[in-house]
């Protein structure tokens, strides 16, 4: 910080539109300028009690964000305006030796006012409030002694004003730095949260305090969204535990959360009408999560999954609803076993529309075991030819056991759909109009399909 009173001159900006006066007259002019400066301000010094009684009152006049804070303790607001006034006032009389001490007041008042909430154009009104203050009873105190001397006080006024100007920017600054620090502490305590209710390892007695952090409410309805973006990699049966341990660990890489605090660009893009398009994201080591509140009919999820705009090769699984956030950590599960349950190329899958298909990539082993049980046999034909019987014998399921629309759908005769067929009978044995034969045969389908056995 300069010091607070400088050669009048050189406090202007531009070159002096007059010549300059001779160097030992403008130096006696400051001599007296600062003197009268000085008187001033030690009479201020002695009543500094009366005049933080004064300011401490025009804040709660007319500063309505420090009512509260003065209402809840004025004894700690009127220490803390008295502390800087003090300094400050010294900064007058001795700005080398109150200079570091004033400084550091003022980036208190700037951390501490961040803390409690309080806007900054408050904090600096509350400032210049002060700055108003002090100077008015500079000029008072000097026109009581001599009413001559404002002429010589008036010379510092520009350097009173920019010290007031230099706190300003140490308290905005200070108030800014502790702002962030909050800000990421907020943030980074809220991904923590939401990791801890997606893995389902948050406590009982923490919900409360998730619902109120979050915003969201702690017995709602919701469902959670797995997004993941390229090739399926092979399925393997989830592990329990250490899920949580990796959301945490991608949480404090600078994972986002999208919706009330947001960082990345979300994977997908939700209806815009939809609670969910304020959802909450969370990354995982293979995908992204979105909690979402559900408040609508029981065909909401559908709504949702169709209106879901998906990237190309971009994969979506919903997972069925669940009640309360205590459940969040099952909603996930559900999420990522839709998400299993994706086509490769991308698309969405909604759970409960795709339950055959869940039950298969739920246990990947044993859906490879009777995919190889029912299918082995066509394993012994020619490539091309296997594939021809699996695509009629998909076309087929699909089309509700009709042979004319499957044929319509593979372009030949229904004909040629049912000699297919019969000959899929001949080579596995089993009876497609069986019906357990035709539900280990759809579901066999499923895991060569999902798996990609």
């Amino acid at each position: 910080m300069p010091q607070v009173v400088r050669s009048r001159n050189g406090a202007l900006q531009g070159p002096s539109p007059v010549p300059p006066l001779p160097h030992r007259f403008r130096s006696l002019a400051d001599r007296e300028s600062v003197e009268v400066l000085h008187r001033a301000a030690r009479v201020l010094v002695a009543s500094l009690p009366a005049l933080t009684d004064r300011l401490v009152e025009a804040l709660y006049a007319q500063e309505p964000a420090y009512r509260a804070a003065i209402d809840s303790d004025r004894a700690e607001v009127w220490q803390e305006v008295h502390h800087s006034l003090r300094h400050n006032v010294g900064s007058l009389i001795q700005p080398r030796e109150f200079r570091e001490s004033a400084h550091r007041t003022s980036r208190w008042i700037g951390e501490i006012r961040a803390e409690q909430g309080v806007p900054l154009d408050a904090v600096l009104h509350a400032f210049r409030m002060g700055g108003a203050m002090v100077w008015q009873d500079l000029v008072d105190e000097t026109a009581r002694r001599d009413p001559d001397d404002i002429r010589l006080l008036v010379h510092v006024a520009a350097d009173v004003w920019n010290f007031v100007d230099e706190h300003c920017g140490v308290v905005a600054d200070a108030y800014r730095q502790a702002e962030r620090r909050l800000s990421w502490r907020r943030e980074n305590r809220q991904r923590l949260m939401v990791a801890a209710l997606l893995d389902g390892t948050a406590r009982i007695a923490d919900l409360a305090e998730a619902a109120e952090m979050l915003g969201l409410p702690e017995q709602g309805r919701y469902a959670v969204l797995a997004v993941a973006v390229g090739p399926r990699g092979p399925v393997a049966v989830a592990a329990g535990g250490g899920h949580g341990a990796v959301l945490a660990a991608a949480s404090d890489a600078g994972a986002a959360r999208h919706g009330p605090g947001s960082a990345a660009r979300p994977p997908v893009a939700l209806p815009a009408a939809h609670p969910g398009a304020m959802a909450l994201w969370h990354p995982g080591p293979d995908a992204e999560f979105a909690i979402l509140p559900l408040t609508g009919p029981p065909g909401e999820l559908s709504e949702l999954a169709a209106a879901l705009d998906v990237p190309a090769g971009t994969r979506a699984g919903i997972g069925s609803a669940v009640e309360g956030l205590a459940a969040l950590g099952d909603a996930r599960r559900l999420a990522e076993t839709a998400l299993r349950a994706c086509p490769a190329f991308g698309g969405t899958v909604l759970l409960d529309e795709h339950l055959p298909d869940a039950l298969v990539v739920s246990s990947p082993a044993l859906a490879g075991a009777l995919a190889d049980r029912v299918l082995g046999p066509l394993d012994r034909l020619d490539p091309a030819d296997r594939d021809v019987i699996v695509e009629t014998l998909t076309a087929w399921l699909d089309a509700d056991g009709s042979a004319q629309r499957a044929g319509a759908r593979l372009y030949c005769h229904r004909n040629t759909v049912l000699n297919r067929l019969r000959r899929f009978e001949q080579l596995t044995g089993r009876c497609l109009t069986r019906p357990r034969d035709a539900v280990e045969v759809s579901l066999a389908l499923a895991g060569r399909r999902l798996l990609g056995n």
